[in-house]
């Protein structure tokens, strides 16, 4: 039995995951988790699954939720400091990170210390401070395991292959809502609009970001740092599909891809049971004759210019990805509440890139007060 706390419980991933662990209670327990302020949701969860702790977003939240769920039933928290203690609740073996943005940092590098295995879903913890997660997992002894179907598929392709044959990773990407828009097209798109995926059913934050392609660059500076690769040898590749859902090339030109139907209870499941495989149930098989063609296209930088961002601030390094990102979150979050229109999106990041002075080699806390005066400056923005 295999105990896990689940950060982001009621998101589109937590969902998801909280499926894997209904279908095989045989091997797996949730003991611990965190949701933000839906609370409807969070109550069925913790009535289903009756895990020992709950943090949730704010006081607020709290207060609601005591008055639903008895003392006697489930230890409930508020804030960063209950988050961290879901994180590292006492028998966990394996955290899954599946929170939105830059707060799920500190509760994986608590989560490393006391090593706990790490499923991660949320790519801010990689783009914000991968040096020091890698740093830290390496330390500890504890294993990164990717959850993104990308990466999940690039670390499917390495499974007895010596790393030092890479020749190049290639990342697939859907191309999200507006992929058959030209950027003349994006100047009044809709919020609505930007929520339809073509293939994916995502959370707001991710999907608006797909449509954007940020999605996709900041999983290139997540494939940089867990699997060692310089992004010279990090390609993106468009395919409309979502079957096949990255590729591997070695030195001998051979390339190995990972191939399925759009579901992301495979990559959750498969790091949950890290080295064996379970059944995904109610799952669809993928049958190649059904789907007949797939298709491909090279990425275009000049047609989405947040990848481009996500590249130029991967190779720069240090502070400069955390604030791609601290900016990438509060443009979309602004978007999604109507204040800007989509095409600012990229205007605020590259904007807030521009003005920002790079440190080569931040520690914790400069991180954190470089994401704080990121975010302050795409307010001004914005107001």
């Amino acid at each position: 039995m295999k105990k896990i706390s689940l950060l982001g419980a009621t998101g589109s991933i937590g969902l998801q995951t909280l499926d894997v662990i209904k279908a095989h209670p045989d091997q797996f327990k949730l003991v611990s988790m965190s949701f933000g302020s839906n609370i409807s949701s969070g109550i069925n969860i913790i009535r289903q699954f009756q895990p020992h702790f709950v943090a949730v977003k704010d006081k607020e939240t709290y207060e609601k939720l005591k008055l639903e769920i008895p003392n006697e039933e489930v230890k409930i928290g508020y804030g960063q400091n209950a988050l961290i203690e879901a994180a590292i609740f006492d028998g966990v073996d394996c955290l899954v990170n599946a929170v939105v943005g830059s707060v799920g940092l500190v509760p994986t590098l608590k989560a490393i210390e006391h090593k706990i295995t790490i499923a991660l879903a949320n790519k801010e913890t990689l783009v914000t401070a991968g040096h020091l997660v890698t740093e830290h997992a390496r330390k500890y002894g504890v294993d990164l395991l990717p959850v993104d179907s990308e990466h999940s598929a690039i670390f499917q392709c390495l499974q007895g292959e010596n790393p030092k044959n890479i020749e190049r990773l290639i990342v697939t990407a859907s191309g999200g809502s507006f992929r058959d828009k030209t950027r003349e097209e994006l100047t009044d798109v809709t919020v609505e609009q930007a929520l339809n995926h073509p293939n994916w059913s995502m959370g707001a934050k991710i999907t608006i970001d797909s449509a954007t392609m940020m999605n996709k660059g900041l999983e290139v500076i997540e494939a940089h740092w867990l699997f060692d690769i310089p992004y010279e040898k990090i390609d993106v590749l468009l395919h409309k599909e979502s079957i096949i859902h990255s590729l591997v090339e070695f030195q001998d030109h051979s390339i190995i891809a990972q191939l399925g139907t759009p579901d992301m209870r495979v990559p959750i499941q498969y790091a949950l049971t890290f080295p064996n495989r379970l059944q995904v149930k109610n799952s669809k098989r993928l049958e190649l004759w059904e789907v007949g063609k797939l298709h491909f296209e090279k990425a275009d930088f000049n047609r989405y210019k947040c990848l481009q961002f996500a590249y130029d601030s991967g190779k720069i390094g240090g502070t400069m990805p955390t604030v791609l990102n601290a900016a990438n979150e509060e443009a979309v979050a602004a978007f999604l509440n109507g204040k800007i229109k989509f095409l600012q999106i990229e205007e605020f990041i590259e904007r807030a890139m521009d003005k920002h002075e790079n440190i080569a080699h931040p520690g914790l806390e400069e991180i954190q007060e470089v994401d704080q005066q990121t975010r302050n400056f795409v307010q001004t923005l914005i107001s």
